[in-house]
């Protein structure tokens, strides 16, 4: 059974290696994949985004064990969502929104503390929930034995796309990566046909490239993404140092006629 691990706890301080002991201390002939440690610090929103980006391309019956828990030792419930493709472990607190919006999902609050380590932490719920109880699904526990059902989750507010009339569309930039570049919520097939012109951060981006090399060095462009969105990049550099802008910034695409 597979078992990945997505954190922001990074690899100088041993946490992830402790995660990784508990798994196998329990379920021995898990298969352990690292997705990312270098979620920044407590960012919910992107610890999301790259485990959703993720997710996909894993065999069906993967286990997903995330950290990302700003709210550790709180009243926030851990949680496990399970879809028809892969199980979900770790706090409520929108982490997993992408997986409850698949059809089929279904929620547990983790409470049979018999599946948890004997001592559990306020501070280190990763080490003494979440491990435990992933490493329990990879020995073929149910998640109904783990914990009981519930209705209401905790979601991340939408950054949807929008359409406003003909050659208008309407956006957010979703996530940052460690390029640079502004991955944006507009899907890449609304801007399939047709030329377009990209505003953000007070400037205009005429045209939607092909690749970043289409671009002269140092140039600001728009591309559609290997994850299917409309992206905004510089080429050999950082848009978002360049614009200064941030996760939920908006963006606007205007149809360029005649």
């Amino acid at each position: 059974m597979i078992v990945t691990l997505t954190t922001d706890f990074g690899l100088a301080d041993g946490y992830v290696g402790i995660l990784k002991g508990v798994i196998l201390s329990i379920a021995p002939d898990a298969h352990l994949v690292d997705v990312s440690h270098d979620i920044a610090p407590q960012d919910v929103r992107q610890a999301a985004y790259v485990l959703g980006r993720a997710a996909p391309y894993f065999p069906r019956g993967t286990v997903h064990l995330a950290v990302v828990d700003p709210g550790v030792g709180s009243a926030r419930r851990p949680l496990l969502v399970q879809t028809p493709d892969a199980c979900f472990v770790g706090p409520d607190n929108g982490l997993f929104t992408f997986a409850l919006e698949q059809p089929g999902a279904a929620a547990y609050e983790l409470n049979r503390r018999e599946f948890w380590r004997p001592a559990v932490s306020a501070t280190f719920h990763g080490r003494d929930i979440f491990a435990p109880v992933a490493a329990h699904l990879a020995n073929g526990r149910l998640p109904a034995d783990l914990g009981a059902a519930v209705a209401d989750p905790v979601r991340l507010p939408e950054l949807a796309a929008t359409r406003s009339g003909p050659g208008r569309l309407h956006g957010h930039v979703s996530h940052i990566d460690r390029f640079g570049n502004l991955i944006t919520s507009i899907p890449g097939a609304w801007v399939r046909h047709g030329a377009w012109a990209c505003h953000i951060g007070g400037r205009r981006i005429a045209g939607i490239q092909q690749t970043y090399a289409a671009a002269p060095p140092g140039t600001l462009l728009a591309l559609v993404s290997s994850g299917d969105t409309v992206e905004i990049a510089v080429r050999d550099g950082s848009a978002a140092a360049l614009l200064g802008v941030s996760v939920g910034e908006p963006v606007d695409l205007q149809q360029i006629t005649g």
